[in-house]
């Protein structure tokens, strides 16, 4: 009974180790420094490559022609709502 005993102490106390382990990484991961610096390392990899620092012109391109195409847009309706 004992053995038993001990033995599911040792359990319940492993149990505890790694839920306290998992609420840290879960603390961590949503800590607010944490995600912005996710976000950031995100965006970077989008425009530029991380293995090589060498800009990804293909992702720049379509960004800058993507806000070209807004500012006409906006500059043509606003043209047209003055007329």
């Amino acid at each position: 009974m004992t053995n038993d005993a001990s033995s599911l102490e040792r359990e319940i106390e492993m149990t505890r180790d790694r839920l306290a382990g998992t609420i840290d990484q879960l603390l961590y991961r949503a800590h607010p420094k944490t995600i912005v610096n996710r976000e950031v390392t995100s965006i970077k990899a989008h425009y530029v490559d991380l293995d090589t620092g060498a800009p990804r012109t293909d992702n720049i391109l379509k960004t800058v022609a993507g806000i070209a195409g807004f500012v006409l847009v906006f500059a043509v309706i606003r043209k047209i709502a003055r007329d």
